[in-house]
């Protein structure tokens, strides 16, 4: 039976790193194609200046636009063809990051990730999401090679708004129960092997780390300081669930995002919340123990996660509302199939209506 775990070449977290971001170039070049929006740049332009002050090297900004779409993607290749540089780095939030490993598949340069929000568990993986310019879910992609470094500065994100840190720890919920399933039906994981015991360890280690830490953490980025509990769910939510459940696989949890992402209401909620709801619908499908569903039913309110579908701006729970996520849930190459049994739009559609229920 051929396993495969596939990582970041290098992972580095701490306080204040931003700032060695020169130090950390050195290998791949001093010209680095910056893929960050506007805003996030200016957040951290200070640590960016800092950096250059302490290494030399030098950033083009290309922007970026707020959705990771094809069209976005042959925006800022148009731009790189037309510069020189050695590395790309992908600085912001999932979708920035998804763009920027995007474009280094394309244009077969190395790639620095650093997230400013631990919001999913995009930076370590080799694959990214791709929406439609209106936010549907559009296709993943899939790369065969993860990032060159992924820098995750902690004080940034301490200073992100708390929504985002609990929203990572939604899409990092799923990463144990997916793993499981994958395991149990003997799925291939995202690179094409089965899981091996170290990555499946990596998804229940995130699991228990949200169970003890989130609370502590939320308290530290309410408080916009680094704790040990906070840099605990960084790393949940960041390197463990990353591992997780590339090297593992996903299943229903995020194949009932994608779904969700068809209804216009929920495209201003984040991927963390639509999984977390996605994860209970994972586990009624699967028809797990009521302690296990009770257990993350209460730990998803007392984050503030979304448990039922008002609380993702769905107010008509009827069948013929629903039935569209159901039959995108289980389109042909989706997740959903890696479940260790068929899985039709009807079971989605149901689970969705019980998950709902229980989740008020």
């Amino acid at each position: 039976m051929k396993k495969i775990l596939v990582s970041p070449s290098r992972y580095v977290q701490g306080e204040g790193e931003l700032k060695n971001l020169g130090v950390y170039l050195k290998p791949f070049g001093e010209k680095a194609l910056l893929v960050a929006s506007s805003e996030d740049q200016a957040r951290v332009q200070t640590q960016l200046d800092e950096a250059m002050g302490k290494e030399s090297f030098e950033l083009i900004s290309c922007g970026f636009n707020g959705e990771c779409s094809k069209v976005e993607v042959a925006r800022i290749r148009e731009i790189a063809g037309k510069t020189s540089y050695n590395v790309i780095i992908g600085l912001g939030g999932g979708k920035a990051i998804d763009t920027a490993k995007t474009l280094g598949y394309y244009e077969k340069k190395p790639v620095v990730v650093v997230p400013t929000i631990a919001s999913t568990d995009a930076p370590c993986s080799s694959l990214a999401v791709l929406y439609t310019e209106e936010g549907t879910f559009d296709e993943y992609i899939f790369f065969g090679k993860n990032p060159d470094l992924v820098l995750v500065d902690v004080e940034l994100i301490a200073k992100a708004p708390t929504r985002f840190l609990v929203a990572g720890m939604g899409d990092a919920l799923a990463t144990y129960f997916e793993a499981r399933s994958c395991e149990r039906s003997f799925a291939n994981n995202i690179p094409g092997g089965k899981s091996t015991k170290t990555a499946l360890a990596a998804a229940k280690l995130c699991y228990e780390i949200l169970l003890e830490d989130s609370l502590k953490a939320i308290a530290a980025s309410d408080s916009n300081v680094v704790t040990p509990a906070l840099e605990n769910i960084v790393e949940a939510n960041v390197l463990l669930s990353g591992l997780g459940f590339e090297s593992s696989g996903l299943a229903a949890a995020h194949a009932i995002h994608n779904g969700l992402s068809v209804l216009d209401e929920t495209h201003h909620y984040f991927h963390g919340e639509k999984v977390s709801f996605g994860t209970l619908v994972h586990l009624i499908l699967e028809n797990a123990p009521t302690s296990e569903i009770n257990e993350v039913i209460n730990y998803c309110k007392k984050v503030g996660l979304p448990t039922c579908l008002k609380d993702l701006g769905i107010t008509d729970n009827s069948q013929e509302k629903l039935m569209p996520v159901a039959i995108a849930s289980c389109a042909e190459g989706e997740t959903i199939h890696n479940m260790p049994f068929p899985v039709t739009p009807q079971m989605v559609l149901a689970a969705i209506l019980a998950a709902d229920k229980l989740g008020q």
